[in-house]
């Protein structure tokens, strides 16, 4: 049993982060922050919490020392005070961007800001586990992962992995609904923008496109990454499709081995190909409130190409559930512990 706070609980990813350490059987929640919710319940903020927890928010300044800590804050808050997080706690967890890229230079190049911390950079571990399962063991500083550029690490890294994939021309496209955008309201997000939407929002130069070359970039080859971003009105979920043309003639037996070689064991991807059915490929509706990424794949035989599918929740494999998942896995723990849900259907 280890004690366990979050700094940033009140918005999406922070109530998602606290509602799965509250049904984790190795976690005591000691406090939960808020500057702005300060003494209030937890549960005025995150209803479906009502008779889960007591617990109120509190100010960073009356922070405990405890054995783990995770970060829910935006993006460029980290990095400022992270030498003060490490101090209250034994391991961090941070859900933000601030430790996701190695080089510091990436910073300035796609957030438009250098960056305050960037010795923490090299000791920080990239954490998704199916990739960096040893590391994350060890570290002190785990980060999340963006959750578009997780859904396209994971489906083509079996590919990169092993160099049947040219890397010179990478195209990605990723479609995710709203909840990513956090819960600051904009007028992107006002309902009568936002409902029936299908809009582009990103088309290039989004920043997860470099998290995606970084974990992408094997055997000293990186990958030349075309990536474009749309928004949907669905609350939660990511689908990526990625466009990869292979460097030999592959049936799609050779592409499934790859694939089960890779993940047969791993216990939150599923590989998704049907030959009947709307499902027959991965849907991110499906896996609202789980763990899981489902991949599946489609061999366009005329001119060598693979049109690879990943889905999974924002929320979840895109960020809290991933999280806890790393945690399990920094503790020795098996690492569906508190992630069994299986999602809803029909939705």
């Amino acid at each position: 049993m280890i004690g366990v706070s979050i700094i940033g609980a009140s918005g999406y990813t922070g109530g998602e982060t606290l509602r799965l350490l509250l049904g984790h059987p190795q976690v005591k929640l000691s406090q939960v922050t808020s500057e702005s919710n300060a003494g209030k319940f937890v549960h005025s903020i995150h209803p479906n919490l009502r008779k889960r927890t007591n617990l109120k928010f509190v100010a960073c300044a009356n922070l405990k020392k405890v054995d783990l800590i995770f970060l829910c804050l935006p993006h460029g808050m980290a990095m400022d005070r992270i030498q003060d997080y490490i101090e209250l706690a034994d391991r961090v967890i941070d859900l933000s961007a601030d430790f996701r890229l190695r080089d510091p230079a990436d910073y300035l190049l796609w957030y438009e800001h250098e960056h305050t911390n960037p010795e923490f950079l090299k000791r920080a571990v990239y954490g998704i586990p199916e990739l960096h399962r040893q590391e994350i063991k060890q570290a002190q500083l785990v980060t999340g992962a963006g959750c578009l550029a997780t859904s396209a690490i994971l489906g083509l890294y079996p590919l990169f992995k092993r160099g049947i994939a040219d890397v010179r021309n990478v195209f990605i496209e990723a479609k995710v609904g709203s909840s990513a955008a956090g819960n600051r309201s904009s007028m992107a997000s006002h309902h009568p923008e936002r409902s029936g939407s299908l809009r582009s929002f990103q088309p290039t130069r989004h920043r997860h496109t470099a998290e995606i070359q970084q974990e992408l970039t094997l055997n000293n080859v990186r990958p030349k990454i075309h990536f474009s971003a749309t928004a949907t009105d669905a609350v939660r979920g990511v689908l990526s499709t990625a466009h990869v043309f292979l460097k030999e003639r592959l049936e799609e037996k050779d592409i499934w081995k790859i694939y089960r070689k890779e993940y047969g064991l791993e216990p939150f991807v599923r590989i998704v190909k049907e030959r009947t059915g709307i499902y027959r490929y991965p849907e991110p509706k499906i896996l609202i409130g789980s763990n899981y990424c489902d991949i599946g794949f489609e061999l366009d035989e005329i001119e060598n190409r693979l049109v690879v599918l990943s889905a999974l929740d924002n929320l979840m494999k895109g960020a809290a559930g991933n999280s806890i998942q790393a945690m399990n896995v920094m503790y020795g723990w098996e690492e569906t512990t508190g992630l069994d849900f299986a999602g809803l259907h029909p939705v």
